[in-house]
């Protein structure tokens, strides 16, 4: 049994079909990276894992449950979700990491020892009690991650989260997720258009091409040996759109 499945998905938005027919599955523990041109609904199909979009036609399941037959809170409990551009609370950073723990209503003791575990993974420590709204763009996308990270989703999704970020937090990032998912397993997926990232971080690669699946391998096999000549044409950084 796969940890989670996509099957058939379709989506369209303003009569343009920017998924099509999308089946896909993930292994528990997967660290996968979607690439792809923009447009190619990368973005699209994490939206509708974390259920923030749903699908116009097609399934998706997890431990062989489908979503319809979850009940919202359960669903939602098991996902972590990053996005390229960080919304933090008027807090401390301690604070915003912390939150998701709160509101889960964990015990104090546990939560702060969830909360720095995380500012210490994330490298964050030093800045604990500096407002979140005063960091730079590298340091609040770490707090976003920490905060995802804090509750330890069975699934992590995150979306462009190292985009325009110098190579420093860059390196803090993808290290923390390796990290992350080797010692708990967290599934991961993440959306990038760096494919040097992908090959630095990922253990299988997903290429997306105008709303459809056009190869998924493991990492050596997408960038040394790829089956689709388009996968072979974008990884050479040639024109494949």
């Amino acid at each position: 049994m796969q940890f989670l499945e996509l099957r058939a998905l379709s989506k369209s938005y303003g009569g343009k079909k920017v998924l099509h027919g999308l089946t896909i599955s993930f292994e528990a523990g997967d660290l996968v990276a979607i690439v792809g041109p923009s447009g190619a609904g990368k973005t699209t199909a994490l939206l509708l894992i974390d259920t923030l979009e749903m699908p116009d036609t097609g399934e998706t399941f997890l431990k062989g449950r489908p979503y319809s037959e979850m009940p919202p809170n359960e669903l939602r409990r098991g996902i972590g979700m990053v996005f390229q551009n960080p919304a933090l609370f008027n807090a401390t950073v301690f604070d915003n990491v912390a939150y998701s723990l709160r509101f889960r209503g964990l015990p104090d003791k546990e939560v702060k020892a969830r909360a720095h575990s995380m500012l210490e993974l994330l490298r964050l420590d030093t800045l604990a009690h500096r407002r979140a709204l005063t960091l730079s763009g590298g340091e609040a996308q770490r707090v976003s991650l920490a905060r995802a990270m804090a509750y330890s989703p069975e699934l992590l999704l995150l979306d462009e989260p190292t985009a325009n970020l110098d190579p420093h937090n860059i390196s803090i990032i993808e290290d923390a997720l390796i990290k992350r998912n080797r010692e708990c397993r967290t599934t991961t997926i993440i959306v990038t258009h760096n494919i040097f990232e992908a090959r630095r971080i990922a253990r299988k690669v997903a290429f997306f091409l105008d709303g459809e699946l056009v190869e998924f391998s493991a990492v050596d096999s997408f960038f040394n040996s790829p089956r689709d000549p388009r996968t072979a044409s974008f990884v050479k950084g040639e024109m494949a759109y």
